[in-house]
């Protein structure tokens, strides 16, 4: 199985390719507008080399893209550590951060969800996600490629309707009522929430405010097929892939599934949010 490195080389290679071929080059011709041999093209294209900042400031030069320099600067950071501040990661743009988790989403059979504040990205709409986007962007000064990042989002829930994945997700009621976009969008939120129970690959459940619970709700974490935890905090993500922080967070994920509602009840919970919002 390939590790986490090794899956975010090769996204970084796929991003490298797409540019050299918007340059309309060949390998070949590609290889001799930068100066290098064409195997050095094709092993970073492969994900079979890793990038320096310099490589990366070439390539953009080469394929007359300077402005999506700092983005795979930024890209090339992201490989050096599991503790992946947000100011770091969003040097490379909110498409970068959106592709790199949705090739952990494309590898994966199982993901397991808790979100406490915020509906998970692969169940967003546009305009929620526009909303969280912005947030972050205003938040940490970084670039405002929006749109780019709402696409990239977007693009991400096609998994969704791969059969041969499954996503168990669960959400504190608290985050059908943060609102992060226009009442009316975050009203056409929830009923897109409530949609994907009837999906065959999702099983959501809500853990409903005023349940007797064992814990604290901390913060959002994802278990990607129980080999790497990628948590939440308000300056960082965590990578976390050694066996003890997955063991710790897979008891945790099943002790939160005990105080959860599945079905019409998490339904119901879903709609109690939205009625809140006064949105016919």
């Amino acid at each position: 199985m390939s590790t986490d490195f090794q899956q975010a080389r090769e996204a970084l290679g796929v991003r490298l390719r797409e540019l050299r071929v918007e340059a309309g080059l060949n390998g070949k011709e590609f290889a001799a507008r930068v100066g290098w041999q064409p195997s050095k093209v094709s092993r970073l294209e492969k994900g079979r080399q890793t990038a320096t900042a310099a490589d990366v400031e070439a390539w953009s030069q080469a394929a007359g893209a300077v402005a999506v320099a700092d983005e795979l600067v930024g890209r090339v950071r992201g490989l050096e550590t599991s503790q992946r501040s947000w100011k770091r990661q969003l040097t490379a743009g909110h498409r970068a951060v959106q592709e790199g988790h949705g090739f952990q989403e494309q590898h994966a059979k199982v993901i397991h969800i808790f979100e406490v504040g915020i509906i998970p990205g692969i169940f967003q709409i546009p305009e929620y996600a526009r909303g969280v986007l912005t947030d972050v962007a205003d938040r940490y000064g970084m670039p405002r490629d929006i749109e780019d990042g709402v696409r990239a989002r977007m693009k991400r829930q096609e998994v969704l309707y791969q059969s041969h994945r499954h996503f168990h997700a669960l959400l504190w009621e608290g985050a059908l009522n943060v609102v992060r976009c226009a009442p009316h969008a975050m009203a056409a939120q929830l009923d897109r929430l409530g949609s994907v129970i009837g999906l065959d690959t999702v099983t959501l459940g809500v853990i409903p405010f005023g349940v007797r619970t064992p814990f604290a709700p901390k913060h959002g974490f994802w278990i990607i097929d129980e080999r790497l935890v990628i948590a939440d905090t308000w300056n960082a993500e965590l990578w976390l892939d050694c066996d003890e922080d997955i063991t710790c967070y897979r008891a945790m994920w099943q002790t939160l599934k005990e105080s959860a509602v599945f079905g019409q009840p998490a339904y119901n919970v879903i709609m109690r949010a939205r009625a809140q919002l006064g949105i016919l």
